[in-house]
């Protein structure tokens, strides 16, 4: 594994668990939903509760400053942050489509957007190949999971997915 591939599954990472570890320190102190309660047509909200400024608040700066303690620019910390993001609205609009619940799990659409959109978009500048980011996504599914399950079982999550 080159150093570029455990940078950006690190940075992945820092993004995906600041939202996580900011809602335990905060509960439920700026916890506006990035959907505004928005519901669509088909009676459900846009993304859901769980998708809150607060946590798109944490992400930018936490995964800005990992990139620069990793050596890299801050700007490619934002654009994974931002990606990761995305990915992750991505996954709660698809899922709320189908009618999953609010957290419902969802293994693969959980993890893949949230972890493949960033890496698609730095690759370059982390000197991978399509079959690095196709491991790196993998990689970071099964490590998500771990650590999700660790942090369940230290409170921090409220569900062990």
């Amino acid at each position: 594994m080159s150093s570029g591939f455990v940078h950006l599954l690190l940075l992945i990472i820092v993004a995906n668990g600041a939202p996580v570890l900011l809602r335990f320190f905060m509960r439920n102190r700026l916890d506006a939903p990035v959907d505004s309660g928005m519901v669509l047509p088909d009676g459900r909200r846009l993304f859901g509760g769980s998708k809150t400024w607060r946590g798109v608040a944490g992400a930018l700066p936490a995964t800005a400053a990992a990139a620069v303690l990793l050596g890299y620019s801050a700007w490619i910390g934002v654009q994974v942050a931002v990606a990761a993001i995305l990915g992750d609205l991505v996954s709660s609009f698809i899922k709320r489509r189908l009618g999953m619940r609010q957290s419902g799990m969802a293994p693969l659409l959980d993890q893949v957007p949230e972890s493949l959109l960033p890496a698609l978009i730095v690759m370059r500048d982390f000197a991978l190949g399509d079959i690095q980011v196709i491991a790196l996504v993998a990689v970071f599914v099964v490590v998500e999971l771990l650590l999700s399950l660790v942090l369940y079982r230290l409170g921090v999550r409220r569900r062990p997915y």
